[in-house]
């Protein structure tokens, strides 16, 4: 079975994570997440990298603020310990939209992942496949020079084409990966071997 590395943009994996547990009312796998796919397709999991950024915390931080730092250490800490997985970490910005009311988005995820790729060759000179779990258009250059490289890029993504959604993917980015799928339920699920 053929190495691949996986990418994941945990902002953008997170909110598809949660749309699905809504909808199902059950729990979501997270790392099993990960194996599911390279089974999926074919692969075997050499290695994970996870980029994310830690909730936003107040110069004086809330109760939910501390909650949600509890829970962010808890699971980094336990991604830390897994010597297959690399967690790297940008920052929380907060922002307040047209109507005043507050918003968080992540900063210098993206500048992480693209970094990072464009050193995969030197690091894992026998990889050939990659997943990346994401649905920005930032990574349309990156993949385009990755596959010059003799890379293929399988994209997972997920959107639903409805209006003011949060889900949406870049018609580019599908275009540009050398395959890409959506996610469904299954890959959330317990694989029985």
């Amino acid at each position: 079975m053929e190495d691949a590395l996986v990418f994941v943009d945990d902002g953008f994996f997170g909110l598809v994570k949660k749309n699905f547990q809504s909808e199902s009312k059950k729990p979501k796998r997270y790392l099993q997440t990960f194996r599911n796919i390279c089974k999926k397709e074919g692969l075997n999991l050499k290695h994970l990298f996870i980029y994310t950024a830690p909730p936003y915390q107040s110069s004086k931080p809330t109760k939910k603020e501390d909650d949600l730092m509890s829970r962010y250490q808890n699971m980094t800490k336990m991604l830390r310990r897994k010597k297959w997985v690399t967690l790297k970490e940008g920052r929380c910005q907060k922002y307040f939209d047209a109507e005043g009311k507050e918003n968080y988005c992540q900063k210098g995820v993206d500048a992480l992942i693209i970094m990072d790729l464009f050193d995969i060759k030197e690091i894992y000179p026998n990889i050939k496949k990659i997943i990346l779990i994401a649905s920005d258009s930032d990574f349309v250059p990156v993949i385009d020079r990755m596959k010059e490289k003799g890379f293929e890029i399988v994209l997972y993504t997920y959107f639903d084409r409805k209006r003011n959604s949060k889900f949406s993917t870049s018609n580019h980015l599908l275009k540009v990966a050398s395959t890409w799928r959506k996610f469904s339920e299954t890959d959330f699920e317990d694989i029985k071997k």
